[in-house]
């Protein structure tokens, strides 16, 4: 579309350019209003073939006369063998470009021959060579002067490779590990060896200072010292600082001291993190703060090679925000999503200006699909975690599937699969002729919906056409046995291809509220419009909109972009009329700071908007923040309530409201290049030609057209294939293509939904079993986010301990959202017995329990089970449940964690088989009595209701779900893949024990005070029984687990032997025997609470304790640390509970992880700034407990040392283990790790005093805990 023209004239050229990974795209527009288009590499190197060899110093080749005249004198030359390794180098002394010769200096080898590859280059960068390109300029000409709009994926590849700047990280002292051990949890549930994000800094300095929560010095920090320190640092040649001190979002004032003596010292790049993000939680703010100045020196180089040959320019950089700055203002923190930032601008511009105010952005790329929302408002995130790194920045909200033109299509012996994995670029697709993998790209070529000649070389079909047949051939051969035509498998895999990105467009849509139904669908990106189609009537969606640029909209939204700077202060303060007026004059004062930023990027003030205020909201004493937009007159703590009624379903009546930040957003309007609107003349094209394609199992005879040629008014009905220059429109049947006034071409459904129903057979298809498991693991996420939304509590909201799932009618675990390990497989005992002690389940019904005698884990874990039925046969069908951890249940202690419980009774309050909801009639004033009843009543009713409501919701959310499953494929394909996945997950956990020698594998380890936990493993064939013979009798102390904790640590264990995500379901243990005498890991049940072992303890640490044994027999894994360090303080009016990390066991693949959580748990730890915020407590140290992990080949992890100060009276109660004569155990000639210590210095002491494991106590204001945790065991002989 270069014919394009804008109605309001540009003063000088413009650029606006998208630097990605492999492809830079550039539309300029000129002073005349023309709009020119233009893609390369982003290497800057332009690849050709020689065609013919003139002579020694001139070679032809007729791809070069597309460039202008004797652009490439003075490049250099560099000739190829075929394993891309240079033959010759030489510099382009003359090129005709009429001709494509190119004539060079020094003379060509006897290797250089026709066919022979080269590379063309000049050293500078990409955009550069667009730029001259357009401009028809020579290396040597002089770039005049010009506007350059860029977005750039440099800061996001080096956060990807770690290929940034040298970088040391400056923290107070006792914290120099605080971002290693960040908020304690591991990334991937079932790896043995556990990967932790590689670290961006090298090294840490740390401060002797110290501020107070509220902003107060306790220590000051000497200058003199940190000269010194400085100094040291800067003779290693570290390049950057990142400068975090605790609590500095409160006072800046030592980081600032730090910064000026490091400038003193003469560090060029320095991050301060209250200058960068000057908000609470140490970990989010510290991670965005080492990412700055990780990434400062790689873009200030990348802006200078820029800046050399634009010296004259007007240069400004796209942030992850959506806004443009100047390049001297473009730091890393906000480099992440320069580029798909573009996008967002660019969808949503095109959208509104085809008349949709409501738009969803899909582009789908080669390797992965970005999927947002556009409501009018840009949705923005204030936190998020980029390639392992926490960010603190505003960024536009996008959501990214590994998903793309590139993912490889395979099949696993049971299921097919596509991606994560991708081809790249090299060996790319099948079709590309180098032997690479089957793709979605090859997909969609052998189904006819690529034109190879449209492509710019040449394709391969016959490749795919190979790997389709063997793959077939392989199907057919497996245990499926399903015979498929390779048409059909091709098929296959794209359903699963688009029913992948459909989960991520409802994870940006129906998760948070919104219909897509309600939006039109902009494709965009190389691969999108080939499957936008599909996506749309997955989705609902009526109508897709489709821009002439669609393959370089990300460019095209960065021409869009205006000016935008943000400023956030930290408040942390409950809703008055005080902060009222406080924050009117803070507001003020940042409106004046950050308009004068926006001023120093060239905007006059009448372009300049009045600033747009937000203010974080959140109820006091939770975690969860919504924020708001601030509007004259408006009543913000009521529209806070109103939005948290809208999100979560319920408001706290009469409880107060706190502001946590303020933020204001100013914009500096850009001159909007209006793209004007040609006369729309309706009429009928002819197609260039007619090709077959492949739409659900049918061929069609499908027109394809080449989209210059097409003018608006054209109507296009489906099935139709539109060519354009940089991508592939696919119009599928049941979908009609019109050309609107400015050229988008606009797509709707003219035939009614066809996925609103699907007919298929109950026998398990490869394909559907792939769709099938997606579908229900979606479901089971889609509760998770419900309750973790609806919930109250910091333990559901914040530490994630809760876990959904969904059940078959006879109780049999479908799907189980991995959160919490200790639960997986256990809800599936708690619906069992509700089904035994309730025969006549009713619509309607909802029962809550935490029995541990009954599938519970432990009183504080309530589960809450909603049978859903047939609504015409009211037959029963499935259930759904959720368990979740309550803080407080009743019990001899606060928290509901007693250390020394010697009955259930000392617990909390028993539930046991409580039918809340009966018939759709609530019975929660039943409920409130049974809390409050008993010698030991729950302390905090009103939450355990409130939470007990939301995993309500999160079941009836499940319920929805469910039920619109059924309306699609009906009750007995629902019911039949059920099952199919179950077997599926049997057979994969078959395949996992064939690979385990037969025998009998056996392990015994202790508990502290020296109970035996004995195993002896009996491998045979497919199958295994696991034997807890030899275990010791039931204990007088709360270490007693149950049946339904055992599941959970054998399903784990077992589960941890598949090395590829399966489903988690009950076919897991199928396989498997297990045989559970009496002991202290299977009480008896006996009457009355009172009577009952107790087993508080059982749920978090001889779970832990299992696992290790289980491994430990099977020569997996050496013991990690066996523990939760289960800590509770508190006093009248507040109670904490917090899990705390430790050393991970090694492998005989992998050293074991330090400071994480192991196996049963993966919780998240409070932030230590909120701990000391919120609590009577300070911090002295949190760090890595150095050398205490075991040594071996693969030596073990380590602990953690946690130091605690309590300022006022409290009582605190610790249950842990692995403190006594046991030892986390090492493998193969690996030592043991070290034991965990807990130790109390009572205030004005020296001395400390051993706690034991255990211990229940008061401490004065001045106690200081300290928590050593245990290591991991190591694995083989240390060399």
């Amino acid at each position: 579309m270069n014919d394009l023209k804008a109605e309001n004239k540009p003063k000088k050229w413009e650029f606006w350019i998208d630097v990605g990974g492999t492809f830079t795209d550039c539309i300029a527009r000129s002073p005349e209003n023309d709009f020119i288009p233009f893609k390369t590499l982003s290497s800057g190197i332009t690849k050709g073939r020689v065609q013919k060899i003139s002579n020694p110093t001139t070679i032809v080749d007729s791809s070069r006369c597309d460039a202008p005249a004797e652009f490439w004198q003075e490049y250099q030359i560099e000739f190829l063998n075929e394993e891309g390794q240079s033959l010759h180098s030489a510099q382009v002394t003359n090129f005709d470009s009429v001709n494509g010769i190119l004539n060079f200096e020094p003379t060509l080898p006897a290797t250089v021959k026709e066919s022979t590859s080269y590379e063309l280059s000049s050293g500078e960068e990409a955009p550069i060579l667009a730029i001259r390109w357009i401009l028809g300029l020579k290396k040597t000409d002089t770039i005049p002067h010009i506007s350059v709009k860029l977005g750039t994926t440099r800061g996001t590849n080096a956060l990807l490779t770690r290929n940034g700047a040298r970088t040391a990280f400056i923290t107070t002292r006792g914290f120099a590990d605080v971002l290693l051990i960040g908020n304690q949890d591991r990334p991937r549930l079932f790896d043995l060896v556990i990967q932790k994000p590689e670290p961006l800094f090298e090294t840490t300095v740390e401060i002797d200072e110290r501020i107070t929560a509220e902003g107060t010095v306790l220590c000051a920090p000497d200058p003199k010292t940190i000269l010194q320190q400085l100094q040291t640092l800067k003779s290693t040649g570290v390049e950057s600082l990142a400068i975090c001190l605790l609590h500095s979002f409160a006072n800046p004032k030592h980081e600032e001291l730090v910064a000026r003596i490091a400038e003193e010292v003469g560090f060029d790049e320095i991050s301060v993190s209250s200058r960068l993000s000057p908000l609470i939680k140490i970990v989010s703010r510290g991670d965005t703060t080492v990412m700055d100045a990780y990434l400062n020196p790689i873009l200030k180089d990348y802006i200078s090679k820029l800046r050399t040959p634009l010296k004259n320019c007007d240069l400004k950089l796209m942030t992850s925000a959506g806004g443009l700055v100047d390049a001297t203002h473009f730091v890393g923190k906000d480099s992440i999503l320069s580029g798909p930032a573009g996008g967002v601008i660019g969808y949503s511009c095109v959208a509104e200006q085809a008349g949709f105010p409501k738009s969803i952005g899909f582009d789908m790329g080669g390797t992965s699909t970005d999927v947002s929302r556009f409501d009018g408002e840009y949705e923005r995130e204030f936190e998020t975690q980029k390639a392992g790194v926490r960010i603190v920045a505003p960024m536009l909200s996008i959501e990214t599937v590994a998903a793309g033109g590139g993912s490889i299509c395979g099949f696993d012996g049971i299921k097919l699969h596509v991606g994560p994995a991708s081809a790249g670029a090299n060996p790319g697709p099948a079709c590309y002729g180098r032997g690479g993998p089957l793709t979605v790209t090859d997909l969609n070529l052998y189904l006819g919906k690529i034109i190879p000649g449209q492509f710019p070389f040449a394709l391969d079909r016959t490749a795919v056409e190979q790997r389709l047949t063997q793959l077939c051939q392989e199907i057919a051969s497996s245990p499926m046995g399903k015979t498929y035509t390779p048409h059909e498998l091709a098929e296959g895999f794209l359903q699963i291809a688009n029913a992948n990105m459909v989960r991520a467009i409802r994870n940006i849509s129906v998760a948070r509220g919104y219909d897509p139904a309600d939006y039109v669908l902009v494709s965009f990106g190389g691969a999108g419009s080939q499957h936008a189609c599909a996506i749309a009537r997955a989705l609902g969606i009526r109508e897709l909109l489709i821009h002439p640029y669609s393959g370089i909209l990300s460019a095209f939204g960065i021409g869009q972009a205006d000016v935008r700077r943000f400023g956030q202060q930290s408040v942390l303060k409950p809703w008055s009329a005080e902060l009222q007026q406080e924050l009117g004059i803070r507001f003020q004062e940042l409106d004046q700071k950050v308009k004068e930023e926006v001023r120093t990027e060239g905007v006059p003030d009448e372009r300049i908007e009045e600033p747009q205020h937000s203010l974080e909201m959140r109820y006091l004493g939770t975690d969860a923040t919504i924020q708001i937009l601030c509007v004259a007159g408006q009543d913000e703590p009521a529209c806070f309530e109103q939005e948290h009624q809208r999100l979560y379903g319920y408001k706290h009546e009469g409880r107060a409201v706190e502001v946590t930040a303020l933020r204001t957003e100013v914009v500096g309007r850009m001159e909007e290049p209006n793209l004007p609107a040609s006369q729309v003349i309706s009429r009928v094209p002819d197609p260039l030609k007619t090709v077959e394609t492949h739409f659900q199992g049918k061929t069609h005879k499908t027109g394809v057209y080449l989209r210059d040629e097409l003018c608006p008014g054209d109507q296009i009905a489906g099935p139709a294939i539109i060519c354009e220059a940089i991508s592939t429109v696919i119009i599928d049947p049941g979908f009609e293509a019109e050309i609107l006034s400015r050229g988008e071409t606009l797509i709707h459904e003219t035939i009614k939904n066809s996925a609103a129903h699907e007919t298929i057979s109950t026998e398990a298809d490869p394909v559907m079993l792939e769709i099938f498991n997606n579908l229900f693991a979606s479901i089971a996420e889609q509760m998770g986010i419900t309750l973790q939304k609806t919930s109250i509590s910091t333990n559901v909201k914040e530490r994630l301990d809760f876990s959904c799932a969904v059940f078959s009618a006879n109780g049999d675990l479908v799907v189980n959202a991995p959160h919490i390990p200790v639960h997986l497989g256990a809800m599936s005992e708690t619906v069992k017995r509700i089904i035994a002690d309730n025969p006549n389940l009713a619509t309607g019904d909802v029962y809550v329990t935490n029995d541990p005698y009954r599938g519970g884990s432990h009183l504080p874990d309530v589960t809450v089970i909603t049978p859903v039925h047939d609504p015409n046969s009211k037959k029963l069908l499935f259930f759904t449940a959720s368990r979740a951890h309550h803080a407080e249940i009743g019990g001899i202690v606060p928290g509901s964690m007693p250390p020394f419980s010697k009955t259930l009774a000392d617990e909390g309050i028993l539930i046991r088989n409580f039918k809340l909801v009966d018939r759709g009639i609530s019975r929660e004033e039943d409920l409130r009595s049974l809390l409050l009843t008993g010698e030991y009543p729950s302390r905090s009713v009103d939450d355990n209701l409130a939470d007990i409501s939301a995993q309500v919701a999160a079941n009836n959310c499940g319920v929805t779900l469910l039920n619109d499953l059924v309306l699609r494929y009906s009750i007995p394909v629902v019911q039949a893949y059920m099952q199919h996945i179950q077997r599926a997950a049997t057979e994969k956990m078959q395949l996992a024990l064939a690979q385990i020698e037969d025998g009998l594998y056996s392990f015994t380890d202790h508990l502290d005070h020296g109970a035996p936990l004995s195993v002896q493993i009996t491998i045979k064939g497919t199958s295994a029984v696991v034997d807890f013979t030899g275990t010791g009798p039931v204990l007088e102390t709360n270490l007693n687990a149950n049946r339904a904790i055992v599941n959970a640590a054998v399903l784990y264990v077992f589960r941890c032997l598949i090395q590829e995500d399966i489903p988690l379901n009950s076919g897991v243990l199928a396989p498997i025997k297990i045989i559970l005498p009496e002991c202290f890991l299977n009480p008896p049940e006996r009457e009355t609470p009172a009577k009952c072992a107790a087993m508080v303890g059982g749920n978090v640490e001889t779970s832990q304790r299992t696992v290790d044994t289980l491994l430990g027999a099977l020569n997996k894994a050496a013991a990690s640390q066996g523990t939760m360090n289960n800590l509770t303080f508190g006093d009248e009016k507040f109670g904490y509970y917090e899990t705390i990390c430790g050393g991970s066991g090694a492998t005989a693949e992998g050293v074991g992880a330090d400071a994480v959580h192991t196996h049963m748990t993966n919780t998240r730890l409070t932030d230590a700034e909120i701990i000391e915020r919120r609590y009577p407590v300070r911090l002295h140290e949190f760090s890595i407990r150095k050398n205490s992990g075991g040594a071996g080949r693969h030596p073990g992890g380590n602990g953690i040392i946690r130091r605690i100060e309590f300022l006022k009276p409290l009582k605190i109660s610790l249950i842990s283990e692995r403190r006594g004569d046991y030892a986390p155990f090492g493998l193969e000639g690996g030592t043991p790790g070290q034991i965990g210590e807990n130790l109390l210095q009572k205030a004005n002491e020296t001395n400390e005093q051993s706690l034991g494991g255990k211990f229940s106590l008061s401490v004065e204001a001045g106690d200081l805990l300290t928590i050593k945790t245990p290591g991991g065991g190591g694995f083989g002989t240390q060399a």
